[in-house]
């Protein structure tokens, strides 16, 4: 077992943001909960989240992950001081400690697992992450004999010139046995130009010590401003629409795609350009989205096609076509082997198998059957200023352009509804409702003011 401390106290003043760093997205997510989730292939037994600058907004951002304890740091002295206030809490606590920063979101699960594996196996003191990187600039240095002990860390601007061509740099995260840990964190000081307690000296007391370098090391990209946030979030989506790939999903210009990591996608599946995948999104087997295509929370059948419409919080059966400019939502449901065409807009509506919403509809609050038509700019009239009403519409009821239906009603089954009706009364099946105004037409009629003159035609 581990206890996990996730340091999420900084303000992260280039950022330029009221929002603290750690709480701004990365694909849907905020970078500490990034942080959080990457440690899910440890077994961890405590997980602690020191906060500091906009402490309750990271407390409520986190809320709904009850394992979560947090620890607050007051001033904001360092690293080494962030991790001294977690004394209190694990007094008793005997296991290994992992830390984290809560600005680096980009750690995949299997690194942090062979990391610990490896400071297990070892049974070292402290066992840290390292990158070697064509350009360390920057970074502090690790320097390491031929078995990957570590005999010092050394800071960039410390480094002599032989020692700033050593690649291998220091990525923050490390594994520590608490108790030695524990032991040194008092003799930690603010010797330096932050005038702060810096993590890594205590390195220097804490041996046998031990490096472990990472394969990939965009994982320990850290954000501190706008354009960092911008590059992790497209590296983030680059691995997800890797890994689908892999998986049998076809993608016509992956760069312009971006796929969220709870979205589930069945092999043959086609993603178009411009289609972006969010949330809870799952998709069946050989089903087409896009050009241009929102899907959020939402999940879609096998064989359907969809293209140029947002769709969220919605389900779509199999063997459906959607759009283009279909806006569905808000528990809409959608049954097997519909059409959902032009510039249809659904809300809460259960539509059953075989329908056609072909064109220039709004259905809210609807309940529809089996094989009905819906014609052409009908709309269910749902509000009635304070609250929503339901329309049902039974099966195989056949409903004309510019159709009005004002809530709440009933059609039965069988009903036709004549184009230009406003129907307000509930329809008993096998009935053709009319409610409309009889066509009058009155031959050789004008207005008043061309009784007198000519008729030109308008011009």
């Amino acid at each position: 077992m581990v206890a996990v401390a996730v340091l999420a106290a900084g303000k992260g003043t280039r950022m330029k943001s009221e929002v603290p760093k750690v709480l701004h997205p990365l694909a849907g997510k905020p970078l500490v909960e990034r942080v959080i989730r990457s440690t899910q292939g440890l077994p961890v037994e405590r997980l602690l989240v020191v906060v500091g600058h906009g402490a309750d907004q990271v407390r409520q951002a986190l809320a709904h992950l009850p394992q979560v304890e947090f620890v607050e740091q007051s001033p904001l002295l360092g690293t080494g001081h962030a991790v001294q206030q977690l004394v209190p809490y694990l007094e008793d606590y005997t296991g290994d400690l992992l830390v984290l920063n809560g600005d680096v979101p980009l750690l995949r699960p299997e690194t942090l697992v062979q990391l610990w594996e490896t400071h297990q196996q070892g049974n070292y003191a402290v066992t840290l992450l390292t990158a070697l990187l064509a350009d360390p600039t920057g970074y502090g240095r690790v320097i390491c004999d031929g078995q990957m002990q570590v005999s010092a860390i050394i800071e960039d601007r410390d480094c002599t010139p032989a020692q700033r061509q050593n690649q291998r740099v220091n990525a923050g995260i490390y594994c520590f046995q608490w108790p030695k840990l524990r032991d040194v964190l008092p003799r930690l000081t603010t010797q330096n130009q932050q005038q702060e307690y810096y993590l890594t000296d205590a390195i220097q007391w804490l041996k046998p010590a031990r490096a472990v370098d990472m394969q990939d090391s965009t994982e320990i990209l850290g954000i501190n401003d706008r354009k960092q946030l911008a590059v992790a979030t497209q590296l983030f989506y680059e691995r997800l629409r890797d890994e689908w790939l892999r998986r049998g999903v076809t993608m016509i210009d992956p760069d312009s795609v971006t796929i969220e990591d709870e979205v589930e996608l069945a092999p043959d599946v086609v993603i178009e350009p411009q289609t972006h995948l969010r949330g809870r999104t799952v998709i069946g087997a050989g089903s087409h989205i896009g050009p241009n295509c929102w899907l959020e929370n939402s999940t879609v059948g096998e064989k359907v096609r969809i293209w140029y419409s947002v769709v969220t919080n919605s389900v779509i059966a199999a063997g459906c076509q959607v759009g283009p400019f279909a806006h569905l939502r808000d528990q809409t449901q959608v049954g097997e082997h519909c059409r959902v065409g032009n510039f249809v807009e659904m809300k809460k509506t259960q539509v059953g198998p075989d329908c056609r919403v072909a064109h220039l509809s709004y259905l809210g609050d609807a309940q529809l059957g089996t094989q009905v038509n819906v014609g052409a700019g009908t709309i269910t009239a749902n509000f009635d200023g304070r609250d929503k009403h339901p329309t049902v519409i039974k099966d195989g009821c056949k409903l004309g352009a510019n159709c009005v239906l004002v809530a709440p009603v009933t059609l039965g089954e069988g009903v036709t509804v004549a184009a230009g009706s406003v129907v307000t009364e509930d329809v008993p099946a096998d009935a053709l409702v009319i409610a409309r105004a009889r066509q009058v037409v009155k031959p050789g009629w004008r207005p008043p003011y061309m009784r007198n003159t000519s008729y030109d035609g308008g011009n």
